[in-house]
Formats: C-alpha cells, sequence, structure tokens
C-alpha cells in the first residue's frame, strides 16, 4: 500500500483553469472547487516574455472592498505545483500565499 500523496491549494483564475492547458502541463484534468479571492479585481495584462508579446489575465488589489476576483481552487502535488510555478514563469508572476472568500488559503499567481 502506497502512502497518500501530500497536496497543496493552489487558486487559479486564468489559463491554469483550462483543460488543454492542464493536461499539456499536468499531465491530467484538474478537479477543483469554486472560491474567490476578495480585495482584488480582474484585470487583463500585456507581458513581452521569451515567446513574445502576450495578454493575460491579472488579479490586482482593489481599492472596493466588494471586488474579488472569482476562480477555483485545486489540490496539486509539490511536484506539480514547481510546473504551474515555471508555467506562469513568462508573465511574470509570483506564487503568493493568500486567504480566499470561504476562509482557506492556497497559493495564488500575482503580477509583481
Amino acid at each position: 500500500m502506497n502512502p497518500p500523496i501530500a497536496t497543496v491549494p493552489l487558486f487559479c483564475y486564468g489559463t491554469l483553469q483550462d483543460r488543454p492547458v492542464q493536461i499539456a502541463n499536468f499531465g491530467r484534468e484538474l478537479e477543483g472547487r469554486a472560491d474567490a479571492l476578495p480585495g482584488y479585481a480582474r484585470r487583463m495584462v500585456t507581458v513581452i516574455g521569451s515567446a513574445g508579446q502576450a495578454t493575460y489575465p491579472n488579479a490586482v488589489p482593489s481599492a472596493n472592498s466588494d471586488d474579488a476576483v472569482l476562480g477555483t481552487v485545486y489540490e496539486i502535488t509539490e511536484a506539480e505545483l514547481a510546473v504551474a510555478d515555471k508555467y506562469e514563469e513568462d508573465a511574470d508572476y509570483r506564487r503568493n500565499w493568500v486567504t480566499l472568500r470561504s476562509g482557506a488559503q492556497a497559493w495564488v499567481y500575482l503580477r509583481q
């Protein structure tokens, strides 16, 4: 009998919610639960990276306390988290530990 695999929570609000992106990066479709990141608003940002210029959804701090970014929390392995770090690298996102609307805590990628 194998021991259970430890997982970490990752809150996603952009392309990591897309099935084809999940399969290409993690080799599987992720199952998650809906949640929201309070105090943030969703904005599109343009980034010039190694793959050229691209536009990405981003969560930015909001002065409006009613704002929240909707997304999904996935339980992934530490190895998958490292893959997600690499995936978000070109967009200049950094992983942050946050508290979600539900009260749960999770990692989330935010542009610095």
